[in-house]
């Protein structure tokens, strides 16, 4: 792609590191520890900073690094645990915003760019392809029902800008995949500029309905989910999920795959039961667990 080095550098200047302090007793610090790094980019004039929820997800202590290495105090102000995206804000406007666009417009094959944070001031850059806009499942109960996929793998911290050969910003990034031809998945940005009123007046997506959690990782294989692993304190723990049980049934329906388990999970509101029959030991177990809200769970 012949993304012009002005290009790039407009949006590096909009793009910081964010940089987390979590407290040992958060339920999330001991997936993810208690000192987190990650990449940001300035949304608007007013000092909105967009990222990815797994960085600042239990902060209580959150700082912005500008691209001239100015170290900013940034207050955490949205999250989104259905999309993934996160909102800070640093009290001063000195950062440029990037140029808002949406990835409605773009098809596979489009060229794209991501500039990532490498640590305090420093940005790297890469450039390729969307290579697909399709649904992503993951093993944490999340599942993106468009996803934009590129062939260019991240150059630095997750939570960076994904921009189109205009330098809008089209997504935000999420995950190094290591797939050959799907390297990056970003989540795409209409999900913060759609919303962004309800955001950030709110803290989340309040008219978006509740749904069921269970605290559950889950691996998928061709024919069948296995839970790998139970989030601490969670639901799925303390009703007695263990790690290894394959996932047979869900409220007595058959469940063909990691996506499938997802959204029978959601049909049910938070605080209702969910009946799980899963394979454990050679026998079938019957595991009800009553599930709560995420964002409750992590005290949002």
């Amino acid at each position: 792609m012949d993304a012009t080095v002005e290009l790039l550098h407009r949006v590096a200047r909009s793009t910081v590191t964010v940089a987390a302090t979590i407290p040992a007793s958060h339920p999330s610090a001991a997936v993810l520890g208690s000192n987190r790094f990650g990449s940001g980019t300035a949304v608007d004039s007013s000092g909105l900073v967009l990222t990815v929820n797994y960085v600042v997800l239990g902060a209580d202590s959150v700082h912005v690094i500008d691209v001239e290495g100015r170290r900013h105090d940034a207050a955490l102000v949205a999250q989104d645990f259905a999309t993934g995206i996160a909102v800070v804000r640093i009290p001063s406007n000195t950062i440029a915003p990037v140029s808002a666009g949406s990835s409605s417009s773009l098809s596979a094959g489009d060229d794209v760019f991501l500039i990532a944070s490498a640590g305090d001031g420093d940005r790297r850059s890469a450039t390729g392809i969307a290579t697909a806009l399709d649904p992503f499942d993951a093993y944490w109960e999340y599942r993106l029902e468009r996803a934009i996929w590129a062939s260019c793998s991240n150059p630095g911290l997750g939570g960076g800008p994904v921009c189109n050969a205009r330098g809008e910003l089209i997504g935000v990034t999420s995950l190094n995949l290591g797939n050959i031809g799907r390297a990056t998945l970003a989540i795409p940005s209409e999900n913060y500029f759609e919303h962004s009123g309800e955001l950030i007046s709110e803290g989340r997506r309040t008219s978006r309905p509740r749904r069921a959690w269970l605290g559950m990782f889950c691996y998928a294989f061709a024919d069948r989910t296995v839970v790998a692993g139970l989030v601490p304190g969670s639901p799925g723990e303390h009703w007695g999920l263990e790690a290894g049980d394959v996932i047979v049934r869900i409220d007595g329906e058959q469940v063909m795959g990691r996506s499938q388990l997802y959204e029978s999970i959601w049909t049910h509101d938070p605080g209702e039961v969910v009946e799980l029959d899963v394979f454990r030991n050679g026998e079938l177990v019957t595991v009800p667990v009553e599930s709560i809200d995420v964002e409750e769970f992590f005290d949002l």
